[in-house]
């Protein structure tokens, strides 16, 4: 037996009226395992955010040469891996390719759309255990840092946390994009030009590869120093006229990296009942070090943590959600 996916539009009132006009209603997806119409039964919940430039549909999209996540789910669930389990897919894409599911003056209130609406609109419709010792919240990438956010502001709904290759340790992972961001940015006249510029380009062709490290930018300054009445209602950490780093608006970045943050919240990680991290030794993004670094931390702290590094880089890494769904999915209570 296979499980099935069903698809809802949700409307978010986090969302409404964020400030890029991004839309409030949204389709969830979402995995119901083998036997769930046949029965009675209520199921624990995993919660998967996606990556950055990634939507909630990404998750459903399988090569030719590997499966998607759902179908690892029903791998793992019909392997007696895991026991069957609900999966939710939201999407919180942006126009600037991602929330960090933060919430934000310039982007709207992603984490509480996720800590919200959709643990509140998936505990209504499904038949979920409705309570943290039965939700768990896995991610990728940007993805895997939301899902540190979720342990640091909700371990009220969330008692397992699964980070792969989470942003970290700022000035590995976004230091070497910032010259480039701003080689763009002066080309092209600012921050409104350059989007423009870009949407356009995707839309009658397609992204450069060199559009990645400026988006890439943007978004994170609209998450982490956002400043209403600027270009996009955000800040940028460099000067956009010789790139010299403005370290009031750096350190505004900083306070966000989950290698300062996890340190001055373990009381709420220490609530959660594991946290599983991952990275792969060549990550283009250097965030190795920084998994590393949030690992030690939770460790010193008493924290039930699983850490471990593999071969490979940053992309094309959906099969290690099946180390970390064998990791916490059995931790999650049943009933």
């Amino acid at each position: 037996m296979k499980g099935v996916l069903e698809s809802r539009e949700v409307q978010s009132p986090a969302l409404e009226n964020n400030p890029l006009g991004d839309p409030a209603r949204r389709r969830l997806t979402v995995y119901l395992p083998p036997g769930y119409a046949a029965g009675t039964q209520r199921y624990p919940v995993v919660y998967f955010l996606h990556a950055f430039s990634s939507t909630g549909a990404s998750w459903t999209n399988a090569s030719g040469f590997a499966p998607s996540v759902p179908e690892r789910l029903d791998a793992l669930i019909e392997q007696g891996v895991i026991p069957p389990v609900i999966g939710v897919f939201p999407d919180a894409w942006t126009k600037l390719g991602g929330s960090q599911w933060v919430n934000s003056d310039a982007i709207g209130r992603y984490r509480d759309y996720l800590a919200k609406d959709i643990v509140g609109f998936v505990d209504k419709t499904w038949r979920t255990l409705p309570k943290a010792a039965s939700r768990a919240v896995v991610g990728h990438s940007s993805g895997g840092y939301g899902a540190l956010v979720m342990g640091r502001y909700h371990p009220e709904l969330f008692s397992l946390v699964g980070a792969h290759a989470p942003d970290s340790y700022f000035e590995y992972c976004y230091l070497p994009d910032l010259p480039k961001a701003a080689t763009a940015l002066l080309k092209s006249g600012g921050v409104e030009a350059w989007a423009t510029e870009m949407r356009l380009r995707a839309r009658e062709t397609k992204m450069r590869g060199d559009d990645f490290p400026v988006i890439n930018i943007l978004a994170m300054a609209a998450a982490y120093s956002p400043k209403k009445g600027e270009p996009l209602n955000l800040e940028l950490p460099f000067d956009q006229q010789n790139a010299k780093m403005r370290l009031d608006v750096w350190n505004r970045w900083l306070v966000h990296d989950p290698v300062r943050f996890v340190p001055k919240f373990l009381d709420s990680f220490r609530k959660l009942k594991a946290v599983f991290l991952d990275c792969g030794t060549r990550d283009e993004f250097n965030l190795r070090w920084g998994t590393r670094m949030v690992a030690d931390d939770l460790k010193a702290a008493g924290v039930d943590v699983v850490h471990e590094e593999f071969e490979d880089g940053h992309s094309g890494v959906s099969y290690r959600f099946e180390r970390s769904l064998a990791v916490l999915v059995p931790r999650l209570t049943q009933d």
